[in-house]
């Protein structure tokens, strides 16, 4: 019994994808198609019950595979779905920074038509007021994301280096 126990526990754990890997392939997700569909595949298993950063990276692949579907109708509704789990899952995590910082980096990003660009100042702030307070392997992360991103402006960047 506890080894059928202990063999369902770590099924279990080994299909859920850590975050530091999916951190990583996040990084490079809109080099290629290939690399979006990786991303997506890793986090095809997370459910809105896991946990909610998990939950925003899978949003954000929904997002993402939304542009490379063919007909107009599915892209769209691709794009809804996507941003709707995201802004669910800000909703449940308001103070969550890397959900913001998932937000903020599909907002800059997405052609102005989708009528989706309507937080990046309140998500820019965020991570501004709240990046001392973060461990090293996040804030890391997060500087990594701040100096390559649109959003902020050269004075802006400054506060991380």
């Amino acid at each position: 019994m506890k080894l059928l126990l202990t063999l369902l526990l770590w099924v279990n754990l080994a299909g859920t994808p850590d975050l530091a890997t999916i951190r990583k392939l996040y990084t490079g997700v809109t080099k290629s198609e290939s690399n979006a569909k990786e991303f997506s595949e890793k986090l095809s298993d997370i459910s809105n019950s896991d946990d909610k950063t998990l939950v925003a990276y899978k949003a954000a692949s929904i997002l993402l595979d939304s542009k490379f579907e063919k007909k107009m109708k599915n892209k769209m509704d691709r794009f809804k779905e996507g941003a709707k789990l995201l802004e669910s899952t800000i909703k449940s995590e308001p103070n969550n920074i890397e959900i913001r910082l998932i937000r903020l980096s599909i907002q800059e990003n997405v052609p102005p038509i989708t009528g989706y660009k309507k937080n990046i100042k309140e998500d820019k702030k965020y991570l501004t007021d709240h990046y001392s307070a973060q461990n090293a392997t996040l804030k890391e992360y997060l500087k990594d994301f701040i100096l390559q991103s649109k959003s902020f402006s050269e004075k802006e960047k400054q506060f991380v280096k």
